[in-house]
């Protein structure tokens, strides 16, 4: 059985090598993504089903051998990625499964296989080489860029908060058992403070996507600089987020094992990922890269934001245009004016270039939300605790849901300048009209103690 184990790991690496020879560094990228994504399915898969079983071997990973795994996995990933311009998806995956059809009957007695398996291997390739191909096509080109983020998000998730406790359990000490046997109140507060970390690098993560127009992983960055939302408080929210995510996870399993990968993660991220990070970031983005790194930090989070996000250049703040005459809109306004939010104007709805429906924020990069999303952003400018609470309306469920409340409860969708109690505007008169024909104060400059500007 030596022999068939060599050969399963060192063709497939031998064919990755030739395959990403004179490949770019995108097409490399995605490659990577979709080997760690078929490394993932492949564990999922092999702890789930029983259309198939490995002989007793040394070097296995929960009886499953390493070399197989990791061959296995470089065939259902990468090799078609660097193969893409010649092998479409469908194409692709129909000759994948040709390859198993052929190969692992050859592997017995190494892989035993059970009634079924062909249909078995078939819902696989569906499952772990189709989501790995997508990823890693997806990245390649340069295309659909939150599918392509959300894949990511899933790889990465698993990757570390399932794949690496599980195989520190396996080699080290700890167990999920631990976990799961704590008193429902126990465990109910882990899952809510687990939640509760895991907001930071979603933040993260939804900030490189709408404002930087990338992702998370290094060889697939974003294309301009990232200084807004999260990152105007912590330069590594993801890192930070994931990292003490783990560190949660090695106390309630009792894992020294896994405390110890949370100290290397840390270790290997000071000492050579962030000289790596600073360089490719200084030889992009220059001064502006200087100038946020001049005031923050990347593990210890600032208590008030960045003092300008964006480009030093820059000298105007983000806008949030709120109508005064709307009570909880005044009331949102005077709020954020006593806490003097740093690189923000909070303006009067009414005096918007276009008639305003809800709440508007529009930031110096040309970024724009609306309604409780433009109120979250404008939170993001005066402290931590209050980013914290934006960062959690910002999620993709609570998002709706908050603004589904606020037109139902607290004020619903009306022209500036017209109270949210106050008739529709007569017929026949414009909507930039109606603040006047409904007897509304005319339209005044805004209050300079109310328009605030960044703190020098």
């Amino acid at each position: 059985m030596i022999l068939p184990r060599y050969l399963a790991l060192a063709l497939p690496s031998m064919v990755v090598l030739v395959c990403a020879y004179g490949k770019n560094r995108k097409e490399r990228a995605g490659a990577l993504l979709a080997f760690l994504a078929a490394v993932l399915g492949l564990a999922i898969t092999h702890e789930l089903v029983g259309w198939y079983a490995f002989a007793r071997v040394d070097g296995a990973y929960r009886g499953m051998p390493v070399d197989l795994w990791l061959g296995w996995a470089a065939l259902w990933g990468p090799i078609p990625v660097l193969l893409r311009r010649h092998l479409p998806l469908p194409i692709a995956l129909g000759l994948l499964f040709w390859v198993d059809l052929l190969a692992m009957p050859a592997l017995d007695p190494l892989l035993r296989l059970g009634p079924g398996w062909p249909t078995g291997d078939a819902i696989g390739l569906l499952t772990v080489a189709l989501p790995a191909q997508l990823l890693g096509r997806w990245t390649a080109a340069g295309r659909h860029l939150i599918p392509r983020l959300l894949l990511q998000m899933a790889v990465f998730a698993g990757l570390t908060l399932w794949l690496v406790p599980t195989a520190a359990f396996t080699l080290g000490d700890g167990s999920w058992s631990h976990l799961l046997r704590l008193p429902p109140p126990a465990l109910l507060a882990v899952v809510q403070l687990g939640g509760a970390l895991a907001l930071v690098p979603l933040a993260g993560v939804r900030e490189f996507a709408l404002r930087g127009d990338g992702t998370p992983f290094p060889w697939d960055p974003p294309r301009r600089l990232v200084t807004t939302g999260v990152y105007a408080y912590v330069a590594n929210p993801m890192q930070l987020g994931m990292v003490l995510l783990l560190a949660l996870l090695a106390v309630v399993t009792r894992s020294v094992t896994l405390a110890g990968v949370v100290l290397a993660t840390v270790a290997f991220s000071i000492g050579v990922a962030a000289p790596h990070e600073r360089d490719d970031l200084e030889h992009r983005h220059g001064p502006a890269w200087r100038a946020y790194r001049g005031s923050v930090r990347d593990w210890i989070p600032r208590f008030r934001p960045h003092p300008q996000p964006g480009s030093p250049a820059r000298v105007d703040p983000a806008r949030l245009w709120l109508d005064g005459d709307c009570g909880p809109c005044a009331a949102t306004r005077d709020a954020l004016a006593r806490r003097a939010p740093l690189g923000l104007s909070i303006m009067p709805a009414a005096a918007h270039p276009t008639v305003l429906w809800r709440a508007r924020y529009t930031a110096p990069d040309g970024f724009t939300a609306s309604g409780v999303a433009a109120v979250a952003r404008g939170m993001e400018h005066v402290s931590l605790p209050w980013a914290y609470a934006a960062w959690f309306l910002a999620l993709p469920v609570i998002a709706p849901l908050a603004q589904l409340l606020s037109d139902a409860l607290i004020a619903p969708p009306h022209p500036a300048g017209v109270s949210p109690a106050a008739p529709p505007h007569p017929a026949g008169v414009s909507p930039a009209a109606a603040p006047h024909a409904a007897g509304a104060s005319p339209v005044v400059p805004p209050d300079p103690a109310v328009a605030l500007s960044e703190e020098r």
